[in-house]
């Protein structure tokens, strides 16, 4: 346990419109992406990262325009993937603002770019992010937003992520993906104990003792979410909000030192 972990709202984006999935795939439509970090600049949050998950499938590079207004009005450390597969695009979002990048179908089909990336902008910048799915035997992962299984499980690929250099992994169940129900702990704490770089785990949160239990008994380094941080209430309302520092610190997730 950390003494204060990191809580990281993600947005899913595609086509410039904010969004939320379930499972990888029904949408639903919460308006603006900006409007929503402005938000998210009032409550004070440790990161932001912002995923565009249409742009790789539709083979789209990254939305830069987007992402530098996403930067201008950002007040917090911020990640963003979804479109990357050249060292250059790489060089051009971090020089917008952005301190990481997201890498996940880059991660088996271009895994040089990891390497080079790593190499050129440190490991710190770069993130391998790892969507995991139940099967029979175990877990696979999958890439595409989800649309391609390759046959390799979320452990063996967390441990190649490293090698090639990533600073950071992010794993993610599509199973859990926007229901709310709580992180899959067995899937986060695999990959923790697999590698010796931090882990942010994401897929389930619906609440603060979700948070708490992925941390705690998941072992995850940073928890990470998109419902609990764009939704109230159990008809789901759309409203952009986060834990306070109070609640977190009352939670026993933050601890004063």
């Amino acid at each position: 346990m950390f003494t204060r972990p990191r809580i990281i709202p993600v947005l899913l984006v595609d086509d410039r419109d904010l969004i939320k999935t379930v499972q990888f795939g029904k949408r639903t439509y919460l308006g603006d992406p900006v409007n929503a970090v402005k938000i998210f600049n009032r409550k004070g949050i440790d990161e932001l990262s912002v995923l565009d998950i249409g742009a790789t499938k539709n083979g789209k590079e990254p939305d830069f325009e987007l992402l530098k207004d996403i930067a201008s009005e950002a007040f917090m450390p911020l990640s963003c993937g979804g479109g990357i597969t050249t060292v250059e695009q790489v060089h051009e979002l971090l020089a917008i603002g952005y301190e990481k990048v997201v890498i996940n179908t880059g991660l088996i089909k271009n895994p040089e770019l990891i390497m080079r990336s790593a190499g050129l902008f440190g490991n710190q910048s770069i993130v391998a992010s790892i969507d995991a799915k139940k099967v029979k035997e175990g877990y696979k992962c999958v890439i595409e937003d989800g649309r391609e299984m390759i046959d390799i499980t979320p452990v063996e690929l967390a441990k190649r992520a490293e090698t090639l250099g990533a600073g950071e992994i992010i794993i993610n169940s599509v199973d859990q993906d926007g229901m709310m129900q709580g992180y899959d702990i067995d899937l986060v704490k695999s990959v923790v104990e697999s590698v010796k770089v931090p882990v942010t785990a994401i897929g389930g949160a619906g609440g603060i003792h979700d948070l708490k239990k992925v941390l705690h008994e998941g072992h995850a380094h940073a928890a990470a979410g998109g419902s609990m941080f764009v939704y109230y209430g159990r008809l789901k309302a759309v409203l952009i909000t986060a834990p306070s520092e109070e609640e977190l610190t009352q939670a026993g997730i933050y601890k004063e030192i």
